[in-house]
């Protein structure tokens, strides 16, 4: 999901990384030239908002993959909040 994320908000034939001077610091991402202006309105916000299908899709697959982990055999997308918190709030209770 970070890996998707990262690729559209900051994409590599726009952007260029450059080694942080402070040792432990991500890499600074400057735009490579005449991508200013277009890497300005690729926002987490935007995205979100736009909501392609490719991020529907790797949502879905990690609800997926988080439900599998959890032992939930029977998860679905139709599943309702309310349900989901309740197995979650259980399955703590049972751990605590």
């Amino acid at each position: 999901m970070h890996e998707l994320r990262e690729n559209w908000l900051n994409p590599p034939e726009w952007t260029e990384r450059v080694p942080e001077v402070v040792p432990g610091y991500p890499d600074r991402i400057l735009p490579k030239p005449g991508h200013a202006a277009d890497l300005k309105k690729r926002t987490l916000t935007h995205l979100y908002n736009t909501r392609p299908a490719w991020l529907d899709n790797a949502h879905k697959a990690l609800d997926q993959a988080v439900a599998a982990a959890y032992g939930w055999t029977d998860y679905t997308e139709a599943m309702s909040d309310a349900e989901i918190l309740g197995r979650l709030l259980k399955l703590n209770l049972e751990r605590a």
